[in-house]
């Protein structure tokens, strides 16, 4: 009996261990493991300058004579952001990813640092690197540059599909009883307006949204590891390997390359200088897809992109429009949802083809 309880603790015990073990792998290798697929994939990254000598930064991948698609990542990110998909859709399109202007190693322009400027930056990219009409699909505030795209250069795009963009949301009056803004925008500017902390990073952290859901004490820790961490790698994202990659997303998504001047045009509203949210989507008369990840609430705090009526109304004024719901209470869906985000663009792309 004895030896029969030494061995079922023996293998309990090898359980855990290997429990463990695999979560700590995970936790060391999620970043890392999708770039090095993506390479291997044969992406290669590369740089273009404009013809007023913008430098726009990107990911091509294999040229395998399929229809071009054009990845717009949202704000704070880089088009690596899309690793987990590119290797599938490669396989399908041949795959432009673009560092959007103030990411990444495309310029820092402030003066670009609008949706119809970057747009029309990214038609000419079309031009210059593409060559022929292009499927756009953008994320978040990517999503509202691809939009006017196909509004306003419909001879350059194929069909657009729309990633939990903020539609509506956005406008004064709305925006300021959203996560984004409030923890986002109105944060960075109450940081810029004092002078005690100059470490925008720990003055973040400190009055984080998530400090209230995890607590104090586990809160100030994750907040010191990362802080640490970010004053030893600060060019990389933070990544404290210990944290599972849900969390770990936190820290990661706001240090990547990013130049904050582009999230105040977004307080001051300058981003949608000439740029009328209803009447870019009723001008768009190609195949649209908008998807939709959940909507969340904190009391009357709006914690996704847009609300579900808001979504609605995106596809009520697309002439040839429709909604997807992804199941996922996060904002990125073809990070958080891989397998859907790649069903919904080979499904799509076949649906243009016809």
């Amino acid at each position: 009996m004895k030896k029969k309880k030494k061995v079922i603790l023996s293998v309990f015990f090898v359980l855990i261990l290997l429990l463990v073990g695999s979560y700590l792998y995970n936790n060391i290798t999620y970043m890392e493991k999708p770039l090095k697929k993506i390479y291997s994939a044969g992406f290669i990254e590369k740089q273009v300058k404009l013809k007023d000598g913008t430098i726009i930064n990107y990911g091509e991948g294999p040229n395998n004579g399929k229809t071009p698609l054009l990845l717009i990542h949202g704000q704070g990110m880089t088009w690596e952001d899309y690793a987990k998909v590119l290797p599938e859709l490669s396989k399908h399109y041949h795959v432009f990813a673009v560092d959007c202007h103030g990411h990444g190693e495309s310029d820092w322009n402030a003066e670009k640092y609008s949706a119809k400027e970057m747009a029309k930056d990214f038609i000419e990219f079309i031009d210059v690197k593409i060559g022929q009409k292009t499927l756009v699909s953008g994320h978040s505030s990517g999503g509202m540059i691809a939009a006017w795209m196909a509004a306003y250069a419909p001879d350059r795009v194929l069909g657009t599909v729309i990633e939990d963009s903020p539609f509506f949301s956005t406008e004064p009056g709305r925006r300021e009883n959203t996560y984004a803004w409030v923890y986002g925008f109105q944060l960075y500017e109450d940081f810029k307006n004092q002078e005690k902390e100059k470490d925008y990073f720990k003055y973040s952290l400190e009055r984080s949204y998530w400090k209230k859901v995890f607590g104090d004490f586990l809160w100030n820790k994750f907040s010191e590891d990362a802080i640490a961490y970010h004053k030893k790698h600060p060019n990389e994202p933070v990544h404290i390997k210990y944290l599972a990659p849900q969390i770990n997303r936190i820290f990661e998504s706001v240090t990547y390359p990013y130049d904050h001047k582009f999230g105040e045009t977004f307080y001051d509203n300058s981003w949608f200088e000439d740029y009328n949210q209803t009447e870019v989507l009723s001008k768009i008369k190609s195949p649209t897809v908008f998807i939709k990840a959940a909507t969340n609430y904190d009391g009357e705090l709006l914690m996704a992109a847009l609300s579900d009526e808001d979504a609605d109304h995106v596809v009520e004024l697309l002439e040839n429009g429709k909604r997807i719901d992804v199941d996922t209470p996060g904002h990125d869906i073809h990070y958080d949802k891989p397998k859907e985000f790649i069903k919904i663009m080979v499904d799509f792309l076949e649906e243009v083809q016809k």
